[in-house]
Protein backbone atom coordinates (compact mmCIF):
# COMPACT_ATOMS: atom_id res chain seq x y z
CA UNK A 1 0.00 0.00 0.00
CA UNK A 2 1.45 3.31 -0.70
CA UNK A 3 1.95 6.13 1.65
CA UNK A 4 3.31 8.58 -0.62
CA UNK A 5 2.64 11.36 -3.38
CA UNK A 6 3.76 9.37 -6.25
CA UNK A 7 5.79 11.39 -8.72
CA UNK A 8 5.04 11.25 -12.75
CA UNK A 9 2.52 8.61 -12.29
CA UNK A 10 0.29 10.68 -14.56
CA UNK A 11 1.42 11.31 -18.17
CA UNK A 12 2.05 14.85 -19.06
CA UNK A 13 -0.66 16.63 -20.35
CA UNK A 14 -3.61 14.32 -19.46
CA UNK A 15 -6.81 14.95 -17.54
CA UNK A 16 -7.32 14.16 -13.83
CA UNK A 17 -10.87 13.74 -12.35
CA UNK A 18 -11.40 15.26 -8.73
CA UNK A 19 -14.11 13.40 -6.79
CA UNK A 20 -15.09 15.13 -3.38
CA UNK A 21 -16.53 13.88 -0.54
CA UNK A 22 -20.24 14.70 0.78
CA UNK A 23 -22.26 11.46 2.22
CA UNK A 24 -25.26 10.88 0.23
CA UNK A 25 -24.56 14.41 -1.85
CA UNK A 26 -22.07 12.08 -3.72
CA UNK A 27 -24.87 10.96 -5.98
CA UNK A 28 -24.51 15.11 -7.70
CA UNK A 29 -21.25 13.52 -8.79
CA UNK A 30 -22.64 10.77 -10.77
CA UNK A 31 -25.07 12.71 -13.17
CA UNK A 32 -21.69 15.50 -12.90
CA UNK A 33 -19.89 12.21 -14.64
CA UNK A 34 -22.70 10.95 -17.02
CA UNK A 35 -22.36 14.04 -18.93
CA UNK A 36 -18.96 14.88 -18.96
CA UNK A 37 -18.26 11.42 -20.50
CA UNK A 38 -21.20 12.02 -22.55
CA UNK A 39 -19.58 15.10 -23.88
CA UNK A 40 -16.08 13.01 -24.51
CA UNK A 41 -14.03 14.24 -21.33
CA UNK A 42 -12.18 11.07 -20.42
CA UNK A 43 -9.77 11.68 -17.29
CA UNK A 44 -6.10 10.11 -17.25
CA UNK A 45 -6.37 8.95 -13.47
CA UNK A 46 -9.27 9.73 -10.52
CA UNK A 47 -8.99 10.79 -7.35
CA UNK A 48 -11.18 10.21 -4.18
CA UNK A 49 -11.91 11.53 -0.88
CA UNK A 50 -14.81 10.33 2.01
CA UNK A 51 -18.14 9.57 -0.38
CA UNK A 52 -15.77 10.45 -3.14
CA UNK A 53 -13.85 7.78 -2.92
CA UNK A 54 -16.52 5.29 -4.04
CA UNK A 55 -17.49 7.12 -6.73
CA UNK A 56 -13.67 7.34 -7.76
CA UNK A 57 -13.47 3.85 -7.30
CA UNK A 58 -16.23 2.39 -9.34
CA UNK A 59 -15.27 4.31 -12.13
CA UNK A 60 -12.15 3.05 -12.42
CA UNK A 61 -13.01 0.04 -12.77
CA UNK A 62 -15.63 0.38 -15.43
CA UNK A 63 -14.52 4.34 -16.60
CA UNK A 64 -16.86 4.03 -19.93
CA UNK A 65 -20.82 5.30 -19.89
CA UNK A 66 -22.04 1.72 -19.21
CA UNK A 67 -19.93 1.91 -16.05
CA UNK A 68 -21.30 4.84 -15.02
CA UNK A 69 -24.81 4.19 -15.68
CA UNK A 70 -24.55 1.23 -13.22
CA UNK A 71 -23.06 3.49 -10.50
CA UNK A 72 -26.16 5.72 -11.12
CA UNK A 73 -28.67 2.43 -10.63
CA UNK A 74 -26.80 1.61 -7.42
CA UNK A 75 -26.47 4.94 -5.81
CA UNK A 76 -30.59 5.45 -6.75
CA UNK A 77 -30.75 1.78 -4.83
CA UNK A 78 -28.87 3.00 -1.32
CA UNK A 79 -30.31 3.63 1.50
CA UNK A 80 -28.89 4.66 4.94
CA UNK A 81 -29.41 1.48 6.45
CA UNK A 82 -26.74 -0.04 3.50
CA UNK A 83 -24.03 2.38 4.61
CA UNK A 84 -24.47 2.91 8.27
CA UNK A 85 -27.21 1.10 10.25
CA UNK A 86 -27.25 3.13 13.25
CA UNK A 87 -28.88 1.20 16.00
CA UNK A 88 -29.80 0.87 19.72
CA UNK A 89 -27.12 -1.41 20.48
CA UNK A 90 -24.72 0.67 18.86
CA UNK A 91 -25.73 3.37 20.58
CA UNK A 92 -25.47 1.43 23.97
CA UNK A 93 -22.66 -0.13 23.30
CA UNK A 94 -20.67 3.57 22.40
CA UNK A 95 -22.38 5.27 25.42
CA UNK A 96 -21.92 2.39 28.69
CA UNK A 97 -19.18 0.32 26.76
CA UNK A 98 -16.62 2.43 25.57
CA UNK A 99 -16.79 1.79 22.18
CA UNK A 100 -15.09 4.64 19.84
CA UNK A 101 -17.98 4.61 17.64
CA UNK A 102 -21.03 4.02 16.45
CA UNK A 103 -21.29 1.90 13.22
CA UNK A 104 -19.53 -0.77 12.15
CA UNK A 105 -18.39 -0.92 8.72
CA UNK A 106 -19.68 -4.45 7.76
CA UNK A 107 -22.56 -3.27 5.67
CA UNK A 108 -20.39 -0.93 3.91
CA UNK A 109 -17.67 -3.51 3.63
CA UNK A 110 -20.06 -5.80 1.73
CA UNK A 111 -22.02 -3.07 -0.37
CA UNK A 112 -17.81 -2.22 -1.43
CA UNK A 113 -17.33 -6.06 -1.89
CA UNK A 114 -20.70 -6.81 -3.97
CA UNK A 115 -20.09 -3.83 -5.93
CA UNK A 116 -16.56 -3.13 -6.91
CA UNK A 117 -14.83 -5.55 -9.81
CA UNK A 118 -11.71 -5.65 -8.95
CA UNK A 119 -9.88 -6.87 -5.53
CA UNK A 120 -6.80 -4.02 -5.58
CA UNK A 121 -6.33 -0.46 -6.37
CA UNK A 122 -3.61 -0.96 -8.84
CA UNK A 123 -5.92 -3.17 -10.77
CA UNK A 124 -8.34 -0.52 -11.90
CA UNK A 125 -8.37 0.03 -15.55
CA UNK A 126 -7.15 3.90 -14.80
CA UNK A 127 -4.83 4.87 -12.36
CA UNK A 128 -6.71 5.17 -9.03
CA UNK A 129 -5.68 7.40 -5.84
CA UNK A 130 -7.83 7.23 -2.68
CA UNK A 131 -6.92 9.75 0.01
CA UNK A 132 -7.47 9.08 3.46
CA UNK A 133 -5.91 10.56 6.99
CA UNK A 134 -3.34 9.38 9.40
CA UNK A 135 -5.43 9.50 12.70
CA UNK A 136 -2.49 10.48 15.03
CA UNK A 137 -0.49 12.98 13.05
CA UNK A 138 -3.60 14.21 10.99
CA UNK A 139 -1.65 14.16 7.89
CA UNK A 140 -2.86 13.11 4.25
CA UNK A 141 -2.23 9.59 3.29
CA UNK A 142 -2.37 8.65 -0.58
CA UNK A 143 -3.68 5.04 -1.06
CA UNK A 144 -2.53 4.00 -4.17
CA UNK A 145 -2.16 0.53 -4.14
CA UNK A 146 -3.38 -2.18 -1.75
CA UNK A 147 -6.82 -3.79 -1.11
CA UNK A 148 -9.37 -1.34 -2.55
CA UNK A 149 -12.42 -2.21 -0.44
CA UNK A 150 -9.69 -1.44 2.89
CA UNK A 151 -8.86 1.96 0.92
CA UNK A 152 -12.19 3.04 0.58
CA UNK A 153 -13.31 2.27 3.85
CA UNK A 154 -10.40 4.40 5.55
CA UNK A 155 -11.37 6.98 3.23
CA UNK A 156 -15.11 7.31 4.02
CA UNK A 157 -14.19 6.08 7.88
CA UNK A 158 -15.84 9.56 9.20
CA UNK A 159 -14.50 9.46 13.03
CA UNK A 160 -16.80 8.53 15.71
CA UNK A 161 -19.43 7.32 13.01
CA UNK A 162 -16.85 4.27 11.73
CA UNK A 163 -14.06 3.01 13.03
CA UNK A 164 -10.73 3.68 11.75
CA UNK A 165 -9.49 1.23 9.26
CA UNK A 166 -6.33 -0.27 9.95
CA UNK A 167 -3.93 -0.20 7.23
CA UNK A 168 -0.67 -1.42 7.28
CA UNK A 169 0.81 0.29 10.98
CA UNK A 170 -1.67 3.34 10.62
CA UNK A 171 -4.88 4.01 12.00
CA UNK A 172 -7.14 5.96 9.05
CA UNK A 173 -9.86 7.88 9.16
CA UNK A 174 -12.52 9.99 6.39
CA UNK A 175 -10.04 11.55 3.96
CA UNK A 176 -12.06 14.54 4.46
CA UNK A 177 -10.58 15.72 7.63
CA UNK A 178 -6.92 16.13 5.43
CA UNK A 179 -8.01 16.83 1.98
CA UNK A 180 -11.70 16.64 1.15
CA UNK A 181 -10.90 17.68 -2.76
CA UNK A 182 -7.35 16.78 -3.19
CA UNK A 183 -6.60 19.43 -6.16
CA UNK A 184 -2.99 19.53 -4.50
CA UNK A 185 -2.61 15.24 -4.97
CA UNK A 186 -3.69 15.61 -8.62
CA UNK A 187 -1.42 18.15 -9.08
CA UNK A 188 1.75 16.84 -7.25
CA UNK A 189 1.05 13.11 -9.38
CA UNK A 190 1.22 15.76 -12.58
CA UNK A 191 -1.86 16.38 -13.84
CA UNK A 192 -2.10 19.48 -15.95
CA UNK A 193 -5.40 19.54 -15.52
CA UNK A 194 -7.63 18.82 -13.17
CA UNK A 195 -11.64 18.50 -13.51
CA UNK A 196 -13.01 18.91 -10.09
CA UNK A 197 -16.50 16.96 -9.15
CA UNK A 198 -17.78 18.88 -5.76
CA UNK A 199 -20.65 17.96 -4.28
CA UNK A 200 -21.49 20.76 -2.64
CA UNK A 201 -23.47 21.62 0.19
CA UNK A 202 -27.23 21.83 1.62
CA UNK A 203 -26.96 25.98 1.50
CA UNK A 204 -31.08 26.04 1.61
CA UNK A 205 -32.44 23.63 4.47
CA UNK A 206 -35.47 24.92 5.97
CA UNK A 207 -33.53 24.50 9.61
CA UNK A 208 -30.76 22.75 10.94
CA UNK A 209 -30.79 19.21 10.88
CA UNK A 210 -31.98 17.14 13.69
CA UNK A 211 -29.79 14.38 14.05
CA UNK A 212 -26.91 13.91 15.52
CA UNK A 213 -25.15 12.85 12.82
CA UNK A 214 -26.87 14.98 10.31
CA UNK A 215 -25.53 17.66 12.07
CA UNK A 216 -21.92 16.96 12.10
CA UNK A 217 -21.97 15.71 8.04
CA UNK A 218 -23.48 19.09 7.18
CA UNK A 219 -20.72 20.87 9.13
CA UNK A 220 -18.24 18.82 7.40
CA UNK A 221 -19.75 20.01 4.13
CA UNK A 222 -19.53 23.68 4.97
CA UNK A 223 -16.00 23.24 5.66
CA UNK A 224 -15.33 21.13 2.66
CA UNK A 225 -16.63 24.21 0.34
CA UNK A 226 -14.71 26.38 2.09
CA UNK A 227 -11.84 24.36 2.36
CA UNK A 228 -11.81 23.55 -1.92
CA UNK A 229 -12.30 27.81 -2.51
CA UNK A 230 -9.10 27.97 -0.82
CA UNK A 231 -7.41 25.22 -2.83
CA UNK A 232 -8.69 26.62 -5.70
CA UNK A 233 -7.12 30.00 -5.13
CA UNK A 234 -4.14 28.34 -3.99
CA UNK A 235 -3.36 25.85 -6.71
CA UNK A 236 -4.99 27.93 -9.67
CA UNK A 237 -1.63 29.28 -11.22
CA UNK A 238 -0.17 25.15 -10.89
CA UNK A 239 -2.43 23.84 -13.46
CA UNK A 240 -6.39 24.27 -15.08
CA UNK A 241 -8.84 23.16 -12.90
CA UNK A 242 -12.26 23.33 -13.95
CA UNK A 243 -14.89 23.52 -11.25
CA UNK A 244 -18.21 21.58 -12.37
CA UNK A 245 -20.56 23.76 -10.85
CA UNK A 246 -22.44 21.90 -7.89
CA UNK A 247 -26.06 22.28 -7.21
CA UNK A 248 -28.18 25.57 -5.62
CA UNK A 249 -30.44 26.18 -3.95
CA UNK A 250 -29.70 22.59 -2.40
CA UNK A 251 -32.29 21.45 0.77
CA UNK A 252 -31.34 17.93 0.97
CA UNK A 253 -29.10 17.08 3.71
CA UNK A 254 -26.25 14.78 3.37
CA UNK A 255 -27.75 12.20 5.38
CA UNK A 256 -30.70 12.24 3.54
CA UNK A 257 -29.98 8.93 0.84
CA UNK A 258 -34.13 9.01 -0.22
CA UNK A 259 -33.18 11.85 -2.97
CA UNK A 260 -30.30 10.20 -4.87
CA UNK A 261 -32.44 9.86 -8.23
CA UNK A 262 -33.47 13.59 -8.13
CA UNK A 263 -30.16 14.89 -7.31
CA UNK A 264 -28.49 13.02 -10.61
CA UNK A 265 -30.89 14.26 -13.05
CA UNK A 266 -30.93 17.43 -11.57
CA UNK A 267 -27.00 17.85 -11.40
CA UNK A 268 -26.81 16.11 -15.48
CA UNK A 269 -29.27 19.19 -16.40
CA UNK A 270 -26.91 21.90 -14.61
CA UNK A 271 -23.23 20.19 -15.98
CA UNK A 272 -25.07 19.46 -19.47
CA UNK A 273 -26.01 23.66 -18.98
CA UNK A 274 -22.61 24.87 -17.88
CA UNK A 275 -20.69 22.32 -20.85
CA UNK A 276 -22.90 24.10 -23.22
CA UNK A 277 -22.09 27.52 -21.88
CA UNK A 278 -18.11 26.64 -22.58
CA UNK A 279 -17.43 25.33 -18.72
CA UNK A 280 -14.32 23.79 -20.05
CA UNK A 281 -13.13 26.58 -22.22
CA UNK A 282 -12.30 28.91 -19.15
CA UNK A 283 -11.76 28.42 -15.49
CA UNK A 284 -13.31 30.01 -12.89
CA UNK A 285 -14.65 29.84 -9.41
CA UNK A 286 -18.27 28.65 -9.20
CA UNK A 287 -20.02 31.40 -6.76
CA UNK A 288 -22.10 28.36 -5.47
CA UNK A 289 -19.22 27.16 -3.43
CA UNK A 290 -18.95 30.49 -1.89
CA UNK A 291 -20.79 31.55 0.97
CA UNK A 292 -24.30 32.12 0.66
CA UNK A 293 -27.37 32.18 2.03
CA UNK A 294 -31.28 31.75 0.55
CA UNK A 295 -34.37 34.20 1.04
CA UNK A 296 -37.66 33.36 1.36
CA UNK A 297 -37.63 33.49 -3.03
CA UNK A 298 -34.91 31.03 -2.97
CA UNK A 299 -32.53 34.40 -4.31
CA UNK A 300 -28.93 33.47 -3.55
CA UNK A 301 -27.33 36.52 -1.43
CA UNK A 302 -23.59 36.76 -0.35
Amino acid sequence: MSFHHPTLSVPSGLTAFVFAGGGSLGAIEVGMLRELLDQGVRPGCVIGASAGAINAAYFAGRPDSDGVAMLELLWCRIRRRDIMPLTMLGLFQMMLRGRSHLVEATALRMLLENNLSYAQVEQAVIPLHIVATDMLGGNEVILSSGPVVDAVLASAAIPGVFPPMRIGDRDLVDGGVANNTPISVAIALGATRVIVLPAGFACALRKPPGNPIAQAMHALTLVIARQLVRDLEFYSSRAEIFVVPPLCPLDVSPYDYTQCDRLIERAAGNTRAWLSEGGLERAFMPNELREHTHTALGVAAP
